[in-house]
């Protein structure tokens, strides 16, 4: 009987890691599709790389974007490690990010609404400074990718395993990386400069008006966040 059970056990276990072993292509796939579609939805930063690609070229871009990509990082490790039960973050550090980056756009709002002549398209001055704070300081990017994660990986509860996190981090990675691409190549096509050229001062204030927008109702949220919680 003793004999019995244990060879049960053992088919259980073998069953378990062949059906984990066809599901992780599959697997793979779909995260790195789900980093693609993290950083091609509209968001502050696609704003500002459009800025920069169109106002400084592709370059000022690429830079912006790879120190952004950092953040990206971080936060799709820490949703990842979060799904497989690894670690969990608490609220209030995404309530004082919320505020960190609400009072940036305003001032990046700000500064693009008062900003005039051969000025008027620089909104991120210093590529790398602002990628990185954009990465790093987006509130909204652990609960999104928390979310999106957790929506792609609900098919494939077998392949949830510490051992699996590595791969898991590296596919969104790749996303990330061909979506920066992506976006880098697109804003920096000679019709969307000559577009953003002509009329750089509008596209320049609203993107301003957006960045305060964001900005307040990121703040906002922060704040009631830890109003409901005292």
């Amino acid at each position: 009987m003793t004999d019995f059970c244990i060879a049960a056990k053992v088919s259980f276990y073998d069953d378990i890691h062949s059906r984990e072993e066809h599901m992780m292509p599959e697997l793979f796939a779909t995260t790195f599709v789900a980093g693609l579609f993290y950083v091609f939805i509209p968001g502050p930063a696609t704003l500002a790389a459009l800025s920069l690609s169109a106002g400084s070229g592709r370059m000022a871009c690429a830079i912006f974007l790879s120190c952004h990509l950092l953040g990206d990082l971080a936060w799709a490790i820490l949703a990842i490690s979060a799904i497989i039960g690894v670690s969990q973050a608490g609220p209030l550090l995404f309530d004082i990010l919320g505020l960190a980056c609400g009072a940036y756009l305003i001032w990046l709002g700000v500064k693009a609404l008062c900003s005039h002549g051969a000025n008027a398209a620089v909104i991120v001055d210093v590529p790398w400074k602002s990628g990185l704070i954009f990465g790093f300081t987006n509130p909204k990017a652990y609960p999104f990718a928390l979310a999106m994660f957790t929506a792609v990986f609900a098919r494939f509860e077998d392949a949830m395993a510490f051992q699996n996190a590595v791969i898991l981090v590296l596919a969104a990675f790749l996303g990330f990386c061909a979506a920066t691409v992506g976006v880098v190549f697109w804003t920096g096509l000679p019709v969307t400069r000559r577009l953003f050229a002509r009329h750089s001062r509008f596209i320049t204030r609203a993107i301003g008006v957006v960045f305060i927008a964001a900005g307040a109702k990121s703040i906002s949220g922060a704040l009631t966040n830890m109003r409901l919680r005292a």
